[in-house]
């Protein structure tokens, strides 16, 4: 499966996860910005799978370092958001923590998929 295409599955399957919670839970169980979280894990997976992908394309003996590169700018970006939700709102931290911290892992487990198939594609190649 391509990595857009896993990327539509997966966040058409949480948007129906949440609008389901949001139905029967109101917000009670997420966050009323949980449809924010889900734009901007899908910009920071999108981007940072443009870094691994373009680092495996330049120059493959150094993936990691764009790997972790892309990892690294993933962590502050979500640390800059939490802190921003703080800064600006003193109400549900927790639930907003726990919605972020859920999506983060989801994320970031669906990239490292993507890109262990993507290197297994690539790894199969004769040399």
């Amino acid at each position: 499966m391509g990595f857009v295409r896993g990327m539509v599955v997966l966040t058409g399957l949480l948007v129906l996860v949440v609008s389901v919670l949001v139905f029967f839970t109101g917000y009670t169980v997420v966050h009323e910005y949980v449809w924010w979280l889900l734009g901007f894990f899908v910009f920071l997976t999108g981007f940072a799978h443009y870094v691994a992908q373009l680092g495996l394309k330049q120059d493959s003996e150094n993936l990691q370092a764009y790997y972790f590169s892309a990892m690294g700018l993933r962590m502050v970006f979500g640390i800059i958001a939490i802190f921003v939700y703080r800064h600006f709102h003193e109400e549900n931290i927790v639930q907003f923590v726990f919605n972020f911290f859920a999506l983060y892992f989801i994320y970031t487990g669906f990239e490292i998929y993507a890109l262990l198939s993507n290197l297994r594609r690539n790894s199969k190649k004769p040399l």
